[in-house]
């Protein structure tokens, strides 16, 4: 896995979902080094939660188990998520685009969790290394 210097916060998790607690008290510790408010963290632990869940529930098969890792910090005026993992490969970012403009009934299932990462997050990107899947967050901060 590609490492950044700026990550110096690290979190592992199980690809299960009653570790998911876990994620928000790591987004937390990373916002609040990086000085966000309380508003702007709350959304960040959003699209992080959102991203970590897919990854955990559709990375990888059912009844396998496998890591989630979580690398987060931030550089000047920028916050940086890394979410990788080993699990099958998949590239959210290449997902069409929600459309939100449907009702509930009309709306097909999925696909609103990469459109609040997209909302939320300044850029998503994805790549492929090796067996893994890479997925940055990076989040513009005010300065």
């Amino acid at each position: 896995m590609k490492r950044f210097v700026m990550l110096k916060h690290h979190l592992t998790l199980h690809n299960d979902i009653e570790e998911i607690p876990l994620l928000a008290d790591f987004v937390d510790e990373v916002c609040e080094e990086a000085g966000t408010d309380v508003s702007l963290a709350m959304s960040i632990n959003l699209a992080l939660e959102e991203a970590v869940t897919n990854s955990m529930l559709y990375g990888y098969p059912e009844g396998s188990v496998g890591l989630v890792e979580i690398e987060g910090g931030v550089d000047g005026s920028t916050l940086t998520f890394v979410i990788s993992d080993s699990g099958v490969a998949f590239d959210p970012t290449q997902q069409a685009e929600a459309d939100v403009t449907l009702g509930v009934e009309e709306r097909p299932i999925g696909g609103l969790g990469i459109f609040l990462v997209r909302e939320i997050m300044d850029e998503v990107r994805y790549e492929r290394q090796g067996d893994h899947n890479v997925l940055t967050l990076s989040k513009q901060l005010e300065k």
